[in-house]
C-alpha cells in the first residue's frame, strides 16, 4: 500500500503525536494519539481505521482532526492479533494478510476495546468530556 504522502504529512506535522496503550480487562490495545495546539479543553474524535489496520493514512487522519482543534485518537483494533503479540504493524511485516485477521476479531472485543478507548479519552485532562467517532471503510 502506498502511503508515503501520509508518511510525509505525519513527518512534517507541527503538532504532538505519540503512541500509547489503553489496557482493559486482560487487553492492551496500542493507540495512535495526536494532541491539537489549543488553550481550552477539546473534544475528542475516536478514528476506527478501515480494514488495512492502522495505517499512515489512519494515522495522518488523527493529524487532520488535531489540526481542526481536536484530540484524535486511532486504536489499532488489531493489538494482540499478530505473532508475539503485535498488531497491524507486526501483522504486515510477518506477511499476514490484514483484511482476513480483521474479519475474524470478535465483535465484542472490538466493542469493548473502542468503549475502553472512549473511557480513556473522556477522563483526559486535555478533553472536554465530549468524544466523538469516525470511522472509515
Amino acid at each position: 500500500m502506498a502511503q508515503d504522502w501520509a508518511k510525509a504529512r505525519l513527518e512534517k506535522s507541527p503538532r504532538h503525536p505519540e503512541w500509547m496503550n489503553v489496557k482493559h480487562g486482560d487487553r492492551e490495545v496500542n493507540c495512535f494519539i495526536t494532541y491539537p495546539e489549543v488553550k481550552d479543553k477539546a473534544t475528542a474524535v475516536i478514528v476506527i481505521h478501515e480494514i488495512f489496520g492502522l495505517s499512515d493514512w489512519a494515522r495522518s487522519v488523527t493529524d487532520q482532526l488535531a489540526e481542526a482543534g481536536y484530540i484524535a485518537i486511532a486504536p489499532d483494533l488489531l493489538s494482540g492479533s499478530a505473532p508475539g503479540g503485535g498488531g497491524t504493524a507486526e501483522l504486515i511485516r510477518s506477511g499476514a494478510e490484514v483484511g482476513q485477521t480483521i474479519r475474524k476479531l470478535p465483535p465484542d472485543q472490538i466493542t469493548a476495546d473502542l468503549n475502553a478507548v472512549a473511557d480513556y479519552l473522556a477522563k483526559l485532562p486535555s478533553c472536554n468530556g465530549k468524544v466523538a467517532v469516525a470511522g472509515f471503510c
